[in-house]
């Protein structure tokens, strides 16, 4: 049996996390976020894809595919 996946979508402008106004949103890089969600989910034992986008067209497409993926 396949581990489950998870599916992460980061929306606009999260590309610039620890760069943009760091006094504001602090100094912890998207990347950084990335590696914490993988290690996480490793420890539960599920898979993650995970998709970063400044188009919100390209984000609502991946969760309609996703949603259309059958879960036994």
């Amino acid at each position: 049996m396949t581990d489950p996946v998870l599916l992460v979508v980061h929306g606009p402008n999260l590309n610039l996390l620890g760069t943009r106004e760091p006094e504001v949103y602090g100094t912890t890089t998207l990347e950084e976020i990335n590696t914490r969600l993988e290690a996480a989910a490793k420890e539960a034992g599920v898979s993650l894809q995970i998709l970063q986008t400044n188009h919100e067209g390209v984000a609502s497409r991946r969760v309609l595919i996703s949603s259309s993926v059958v879960v036994p």
